[in-house]
């Protein structure tokens, strides 16, 4: 019963900091936010950006003050997780260094474990149907488009098969194998 209340409660928070992530990858990529799938990420995160707008100014192209929400929300979330697992399990609670150790790798390791999944749905759907009539398609293609045009430019398509998105995944594994 424990493993499932933690299990619950740490999928609800990391699914809620990833809403502030795709928020600021939408940005960074410029995708288009007239898309439904933008629209509804817009609003469940402009609730804690817009008074973050008030006190943290953008700089230049980076949208600061969603970073600053989305540190602060990791860090409010990794010391929830560490409660929950002290209370629980009896875990030691952690300092204050190792908390913001853990919240800046559970970050990254949120990041990359959301391009994984978003490179295999892409894929996917390239496979199958039509992909103009779907929101999803286009916000994963300006999403997964940088990390594949790189790649793309050292191996191009072998005879009309693209293998970038194989690579990217190949090397996103390597790096979850190493933030363990």
């Amino acid at each position: 019963m424990k493993d499932a209340i933690y299990f619950l409660i740490s999928t609800l928070l990391e699914l809620f900091v990833l809403t502030f992530v795709l928020r600021l990858l939408l940005q960074t990529v410029r995708a288009d936010f007239y898309n439904p799938i933008s629209q509804a990420i817009l609003r469940i995160t402009n609730p804690l950006v817009i008074p973050a707008r008030r006190v943290v100014p953008s700089w230049g192209r980076l949208d600061l003050p969603t970073l600053v929400v989305i540190i602060v929300l990791q860090i409010a979330t990794t010391l929830t997780l560490s409660g929950l697992q002290s209370a629980l399990y009896g875990y030691p609670f952690p300092g204050a260094v190792t908390l913001l150790y853990f919240a800046l790798l559970s970050l990254l390791r949120l990041l990359v474990q959301f391009y994984f999944f978003a490179l295999l749905v892409y894929a996917l759907m390239s496979w199958f149907g039509p992909q103009h009539q779907n929101p999803l398609a286009g916000v994963l293609a300006r999403l997964c488009n940088p990390l594949l045009g790189p790649v793309r430019r050292l191996l191009p398509p072998i005879g009309g098969l693209d293998f970038s998105v194989l690579v990217v995944l190949l090397a996103l594994q390597a790096i979850m194998i190493a933030l363990r």
